[in-house]
């Protein structure tokens, strides 16, 4: 019971702390899921609960049927953009106020709530389609009608579900009976915590006895669980049958438990649901989808509250110099109305269209096939990422562990020099130790006998030291009966708690000794020549992360002899084995190589030695207090001065081209760090071998700590070192974050990299949200598995791989990408694009309409501060869209590299991360420009003013029209044949309309001279200066692009 109690603190507050983020809505305390409780579920029982559970149902939609379109219109309007235009089309119901037509102000805005709404119905509806896909898998049920097929979201708590191999497990169970004759199975958990290890988990006992699963309907049994709570690696309960002679209590712990979104790696299992929907530990681990919005975005808001200013101060200063006569209040909501142009309605629409586009190259791009934009709202986010937060399993790896490397000592075998160890195992079984030929020296012979038996003692203790079972299929031509009976090679495949354990295995097999056989108290290996050795498994001591090794005592039943082999990491077996003076540097270099390292021990016992280890660790094991202690120091007494076998390098593949990626990353300015559930050599590995640690860093292994002050002690060292990597443990991290949080933040943001192990979903969503809220730049995470999703929901750009680990992940990732590699297009090239072209477009919007802004304030100010529009009717919304729409649009095709050399040089990337494109400086810049161009065309036709006010309209309407496309053509860096045509298609448009339009314009004097020469000269006078300055500008101070395109 003490266990217990030291537990629940913790558990409740990070409970807790979760509550308000992970509740779906406001309501759910009134609905009864506000508290968690503990509970009593009885077998195949639904109807008997003591308390309401929520439904089994996987939902990530942001809105439901009833709350879309008031969601979709809050989120619109909460912003000052849209609201004010709201505003400013409501205000036209006022006959005081109105100034022209409706549709003049209601047209735009109703074009762009459209669009907004369109897109967001989609996103929702593909999101309710993937939901739905989930929750309509089928299972099976055991209930008194007998086995009837279920929905996931039919589940509820109590019902007796059967799970086959290679199926999602639907909702947390307990593990009551399997099909597997071992009594227990292998659980895949890397859509979990993203550990690659299989876990053996066990059924009740009580319920595995039972002879059929039908008759866990006939017992009266129970399941006393725990509160629902965020611990995946945990679990308290019990279970009890009542109708037994005597009743039967067990305790349950992790062992015995299914967490949903695992999946059962071997056999057929049968358990009980305890718990369902938002109470299942992968829900509790996963946040809330946020709303995203791009930084870029909200800069745009800031520019627009600014212009929102100017309109109002340049609307009092009109009315000021009237000297605020008569109803001077309305006169300025009608000055606001006629400047309203300064603040540009058709800016959302043109950025939103232009995200579009962005989304759509991206799904275009053959260089990086399979890519998917969920989230098209931010592609500008990719051009600005300063970290990148990665996992490690299946992200960078392959999740494929392959054995690269035996060391001896004295001689080390390679990939291409395997085929010697083949020879030496082969004739250790075929030749007598006597009969050698004659030939041989004797020097020469006492060499190559002692390294033959060297590596056949290597290979034995690699084939017999691990915790793989070899399980038999039928292959459609051999039954599994028939398969396992015969030892058949083509219907064998490994299980195991560790893709290591595997592929070492796979490696001794490939080499010619064999495990064919294993249960829980013997193990068989076939020889070469086809011979079966027998061993009875004495001892096993499984491996722990406290311990960081595994052994295993066997006796070979052929000759009695008895053995103790241990394998563990160089760090724990260097003060386990005999002093040799190779060990270190040879586990170093091999590390550097980025190969896994295990060191391989043996240790002869006699029968006595055996007897009286045996006695004293029966006897620690019953012991009640201090049991883990006293059995650790009864093997500890065993593991003194062992004979070091040999090395293993194992290497988990990366996958390709992942090492340049990470350089391109790197050379563009990004920070990368690894997040990982796995272990810390594992994860210290793959940093090396990714080259995410580069050769001439050193790498800073922060100590365990559990209390504040070994954290400062540690702190204190960590300081002390200049660019090194960090390498820490979630334990060590989380007693960091709790007593000096911003202390180890600012030296973690200090690193070149950083690598977490040991990390469980929540806190990776944590490190990037303290990321984001230390340093203020934009992160960026990529995962493959179901523990990434956190992660991925908090940061600002969520990438999601598709990998081996399924498509949670990419289902929840703002973009989806089929390998790692193609990280570094998306962001070098399509990122930098997207974010350039958005500065681009909205800055020549913001001129657009600051041009006819100062247009109209020059000819309020000249006719007496009237509040008349210069332009009325369709010539104010053509202007916007028909007569200039398309090649200021056309700026989304612009670039002013070629992606080759965006990619060759990632350098140019780290200029957007100033956030220079669209800065204060060059909005002002923009701003200086449309005074001048507005004051020019204006002052010129007034200057050149004929006889009527008509000619006004006529000649500074066409200069505008004209200086616009010109100024785009000035601003094009990369000619696009689209955007010719869309200049010409302008040009034409505005020349066509003109027939319609003779109550604004006189359409005779169009065709005179007077009218052409005076036009030509204003046009001139705009944009002529203009060039003259960009051409000295890219002349004398060129940008650092212009140097690789020249």
């Amino acid at each position: 019971m003490t266990d217990n109690i030291a537990l629940q603190p913790v558990r409740h507050k990070k409970r807790h702390q979760n509550k308000h983020r992970n509740s779906c809505c406001p309501w759910s305390r009134c609905c009864g899921m506000g508290d968690f409780k503990p509970r009593t579920v009885w077998l195949g029982h639904p109807e008997k609960r003591d308390q309401r559970y929520p439904r089994n149902v996987i939902n990530n939609q942001k809105y439901n049927f009833f709350t879309f379109l008031p969601g979709v219109l809050f989120n619109q309007f909460k912003y000052f953009f849209n609201l004010y235009f709201l505003l400013l089309a409501c205000s036209q119901f006022v006959p005081e106020l109105r100034l022209g037509a409706l549709y003049t102000y209601w047209v735009p805005l109703g074009f762009v709530l459209i669009i907004t709404i369109g897109r967001e119905a989609v996103e929702e509806i593909r999101c309710f389609i993937r939901d739905k896909e989930v929750n309509s898998q089928i299972y099976s049920k055991l209930s008194t009608r007998g086995t009837v097929k279920v929905k996931s979201s039919g589940i509820q708590v109590g019902d007796l579900i059967i799970v086959e191999k290679n199926q999602r497990v639907p909702a947390d169970m307990i593990f009551l009976r399997t099909s597997e004759r071992n009594g227990s199975c292998f659980l895949r958990t890397d859509q979990l915590d993203g550990e690659t290890d299989w876990k053996l988990r066990l059924p009740v006992a009580c319920t595995q006895r039972l002879p059929t699963a039908a008759d866990l309907l006939q017992i009266r049994s129970f399941v006393y669980a725990e509160e629902p709570n965020l611990d995946i690696h945990n679990f308290i309960g019990t279970f009890t049958r009542e109708d037994g002679d005597p009743p039967v209590n067990e305790s349950l712990s992790i062992e015995n438990a299914l967490w949903a979104s695992t999946v059962i790696a071997s056999g057929t299992v049968v358990g009980v649901v305890i718990y369902t929907g938002k109470e299942l530990r992968s829900v509790m681990n996963t946040s809330n989808p946020r709303n995203k919005i791009g930084l870029f975005d909200l800069e745009v808001n800031c520019l627009t509250k600014i212009l929102f200013g100017a309109l109002v101060v340049v609307s009092l200063v009109m009315v000021a110099l009237q000297h605020f006569a008569g109803r001077w209040y309305l006169q300025i909501l009608r000055f606001i109305l006629l400047f309203s142009n300064i603040v540009p309605i058709s800016l959302r629409v043109n950025l939103d269209m232009g995200k579009m586009v962005y989304s759509w190259m991206i799904r275009r791009d053959s260089k990086i096939p399979g890519t998917v934009v969920k989230a098209s709202t931010i592609p500008e986010q990719l051009g600005r990422i300063s970290y990148l937060l990665t996992d490690k399993t299946g992200t960078l790896t392959q999740n494929e562990m392959v054995f690269r490397r035996l060391h001896l000592g004295t001689v080390a075998y390679g990939m291409d020099s395997m085929d010697e160890v083949q020879s030496h195992v082969f004739s250790a079984y075929t030749q007598p130790s006597h009969d050698l030929p004659a030939s041989r020296a004797p020097a020469a012979t006492k060499v190559r006998k002692s390294i033959s038996s060297r590596v056949h003692d290597a290979v034995k203790a690699i084939a017999l030291c691990h915790n793989v079972t070899p399980v038999y299929e039928s292959n459609g031509i051999t039954d599994q009966a028939e398969a396992e009976q015969h030892y058949e090679d083509a219907c064998r495949v490994y299980q195991a708690s560790s893709p290591d354990e595997v592929a070492l295995v796979q490696w001794t097999e490939s080499v010619g000794l064999t495990l064919v056989g294993r249960d829980q108290a013997s193990m068989q290996l076939r020889t070469p020549g086809g011979q079966i050795l027998n061993f009875t498994i004495l001892q096993i001591f499984p491996f722990t992360y406290e311990s960081r090794r595994m052994g295993v005592i066997v006796r070979d039943d052929s000759s009695g002899e008895i053995s103790f082999y241990m394998k563990g990491a160089d760090v724990v077996m260097a003060g386990i084995v005999q002093y040799n003076d190779w060990l270190e540097e040879e586990c170093g270099n091999m590390a550097r190589e980025g190969l896994r390292v295990l060191v391989v021990a043996k240790k002869s016992l006699s029968e006595e030695q055996y007897q009286d280890f045996e006695a004293r660790y029966v006897q620690a094991k019953l012991s009640v207090h201090d049991r883990s202690l006293k059995v650790a120091t009864v093997i500890e007494s065993l593991e003194m001065e062992m004979e070091l076998l040999c090395l293993t390098g194992v290497e988990d593949q990366l996958q390709t081209d992942v090492r340049p990626t990470l350089e391109i990353l790197r050379n563009a300015g990004i920070k990368v760090w690894m997040l990982t559930g796995d272990k810390l050599e594992t994860a210290t590995c793959t940093a090396k071998n990714a080259h995410l640690v580069t050769r001439t860093q050193d790498i800073h292994l922060f100590r365990q700590v559990t209390t504040r002050g070994e954290a400062h002690l540690e702190l204190n060292a960590f300081r002390r070192k200049h660019d090194c990597a960090l390498v820490i443990s979630g334990d060590s991290l989380e007693v960091c974050l709790k007593f000096y949080e911003y202390e180890f933040m600012e030296l973690a943001c200090q690193c070149p990299t950083v690598v977490c192990c040991r990390c469980a979903p929540t806190q990776k969503a944590q490190i990037v949200r303290l990321l984001q809220e230390r340093t203020g730049k934009l992160t960026c995470a990529v995962g493959d598995g179901g523990n990434d999703v956190s992660m991925i929901q908090e940061a600002d750009c969520g990438v999601g791989v598709e990998g081996k680990e399924g498509k949670q992940a990419s289902l929840a990732a703002d973009f989806s990408v089929t390998e790692f590699k193609h990280l570094g297009r998306l962001l070098m090239v399509h990122g930098r694009n997207s974010y350039k072209r958005s500065a681009a477009l909205s800055q020549f919007v913001i001129h657009r309409s600051l041009c006819i802004s100062t247009m109209q304030a020059v000819f309020s100010s000249v006719f007496y501060f009237a509040s008349i529009p210069l332009y009325q009717g369709f010539l104010i919304i053509g202007y916007s869209t028909l007569y200039t729409m398309f090649p200021v649009f056309s700026l989304v095709l612009d670039k002013d590299v070629k992606s080759e050399v965006a990619m060759l040089y990632p350098e140019l990337y780290k200029d957007l991360l100033k956030g220079r494109p669209l800065s204060f400086k060059t909005f002002l810049l923009w701003v200086l420009i449309s005074i001048y161009q507005g004051s020019i065309i204006m002052y010129g036709a007034l200057l050149l003013f004929e006889s009527e006010f008509v000619h006004i309209v006529a000649i500074s309407f066409t200069s505008l029209i004209l200086t616009e496309l010109l100024m785009v053509a000035l601003t094009i860096q990369t000619w696009h044949w689209l955007m010719i045509v869309a200049e010409l298609l302008s040009l034409a448009c505005y020349i066509a309309s003109l027939v319609f339009l003779h109550e604004f314009i006189d359409v005779y004097f169009l065709a005179t001279l007077s009218f052409l020469w005076k036009v030509t000269v204003i046009t001139l006078v705009s944009c002529l200066p203009l060039y003259i300055l960009k051409y000295l500008r890219r002349r004398f101070s060129p940008p650092s692009y212009s140097k690789l395109t020249s």
